[in-house]
């Protein structure tokens, strides 16, 4: 039986950006676009379980920081480390000399730079830090900022895939997806998540959402200057960067 693409895309949003064991049917352009559309929603249940475990955690006595390095462990883990990894090869292209050539070179050797390390004891660090402030302050505080931030993340890849932006490569996730997001999908998230939740978090909530856009825009942006497109670690580094961002506003 053909799959069409949008149960195609449902699937492989949750296949190819978690360690969900399931089998994507439809691998091409039309599905991936439609995964890439609807993957904040798997960012906002991933993130509000991260949350509830750091809340959880902090309620059964744990140190506060002890609770949020598990939980960013644990989203690590779920994620296979796919946007960290992009996060690492970005920093270590964009620190590296040359022309786009040689940056994605850089970016698409195995080995880990000092750019690389700093900008992941930084993220992390930030990371863990905002959720055990948000853990702190109980189980819904904490699964809805971390609903947020991740959702918030995720929503990243509609701004870098949007039309107009060509790959930097031909093959891999950019080449795949690059182009195929309209441009009112990021602004459209950006409201839905943010008044989502208003409720809960207040004035941070939009604060988060603005400054994890305006982050995202210079991101890539910049990529886009070096590389002459956007690539599948380009999605990555947008996507920590902007979850970082979000955490540490959610949590003032």
């Amino acid at each position: 039986m053909t799959v069409g693409p949008l149960r195609g895309g449902l699937t492989l949003a949750v296949a190819m950006f978690t360690v969900v064991p399931l089998r994507a049917p439809r691998i091409d352009r039309a599905a991936a676009g439609v995964a890439i559309a609807v993957v904040p929603v798997v960012g906002v249940l991933l993130g509000a379980g991260l949350g509830a475990v750091a809340a959880g955690l902090v309620a059964a006595g744990a140190p506060g920081l002890l609770a949020g390095l598990v939980a960013v462990g644990l989203g690590a883990a779920a994620t296979r480390g796919l946007h960290l990894d992009g996060l690492a090869d970005l920093a270590d292209g964009l620190g590296a000399r040359g022309d786009a050539a040689r940056t994605l070179a850089v970016m698409r050797d195995p080995g880990v730079g000092a750019f690389a390390v700093i900008w992941l004891v930084v993220v992390l660090g930030v990371q863990s830090s905002a959720l055990a402030a948000l853990a702190g302050r109980g189980v819904l505080v904490a699964a809805v900022g971390g609903g947020l931030a991740l959702g918030l993340g995720r929503a990243a890849f509609t701004w870098i895939a949007r039309r107009g932006v060509p790959a930097a490569s031909p093959d891999g996730l950019g080449a795949l997806v690059a182009g195929t997001q309209p441009v009112w999908l990021a602004p459209a998230w950006l409201v839905v998540l943010a008044g989502a939740a208003y409720p809960v978090l207040g004035w941070h909530a939009p604060a988060a959402g603005v400054l994890a856009a305006v982050v995202v825009v210079l991101v890539a942006t910049h990529a886009r200057r070096r590389l002459g497109g956007v690539s599948g670690d380009v999605f990555g580094a947008a996507a920590e960067l902007a979850v970082t961002v979000a955490l540490a506003t959610a949590c003032l």
